[in-house]
């Protein structure tokens, strides 16, 4: 009888270890509220996550070089608003701010598009302490313009989401730090009423188990070949 119960102890802490591995949304932003109109600046702070476990502390934000920006709200994809700026210069970006203690396994996602003179390519890079150093996740990918003739898009919509625009990432050295930042950063500058636009960010991962856990997985595979 004590062996069949020890062996019920190893098969829960399996078990246990395996429903804390599955994958989470650590914080998303489906751009839920408008951005007030007429807003312009070189920086723009959206806000918190929307959605996740981790939304408290989070931030969505850009920075441009040009001062006459404006910030705006049109049509997400498949959603009533995304996050949209014109006057994009090189360097200019998009950063998501999360903290990702307790995960391993992050990745990011997200929809982009532009406008026929918004910017085309973008790179993704992520900092782990503060934006003192910076590491490329996508070295250059481009962005689709919702509704070109022949490419097999639409223009983004708040019923329907279309498929084509989503960019994801692995984000190896993300796990498990207190303050990562994403940038989508572009690489071209330009015209001013070019636009580019962002919506359904998703940083997700996977629930690392507490220490103790790990001890009692250790402890239930001796106890299996002890078995044996």
């Amino acid at each position: 009888m004590q062996i069949k119960s020890i062996s019920l102890v190893a098969v829960g802490v399996t078990t246990f270890i395996s429903m804390a591995a599955s994958a989470n949304i650590i914080a998303g932003w489906s751009i839920a509220t408008a951005i007030p109109a007429a807003t312009t600046g070189t920086s723009y702070n959206y806000g918190v996550a929307d959605s996740g476990d981790v939304a408290t502390g989070t931030m969505l934000s850009s920075a441009h070089a040009l001062a006459a920006t404006t910030y705006s709200s049109p049509a997400g994809n498949g959603s009533t608003y995304s996050f949209s700026a014109n006057n994009w210069t090189a360097g200019d970006y998009v950063q998501v701010s999360v903290a990702t203690t307790g995960y391993s396994d992050v990745s990011i996602s997200w929809d982009q598009t532009r406008s026929g003179t918004g910017p085309a390519s973008f790179e993704l890079v992520m900092s782990t302490d503060g934006g003192t150093n910076w590491s490329t996740l996508i070295a250059s990918y481009a962005v689709v313009q919702a509704g070109l003739a022949g490419s097999g898009t639409t223009t983004w919509n708040t019923v329907t989401n279309q498929a084509g625009f989503t960019i994801t990432s692995i984000a190896t050295d993300a796990a498990n730090q207190g303050n990562v930042l994403f940038r989508m950063r572009t690489l071209v500058t330009t015209a001013a009423a070019g636009t580019n636009r962002v919506d359904n960010i998703v940083v997700s991962g996977n629930v690392a188990p507490a220490p103790g856990a790990i001890a009692l997985l250790g402890l239930a595979g001796l106890i299996g070949r002890r078995r044996r």
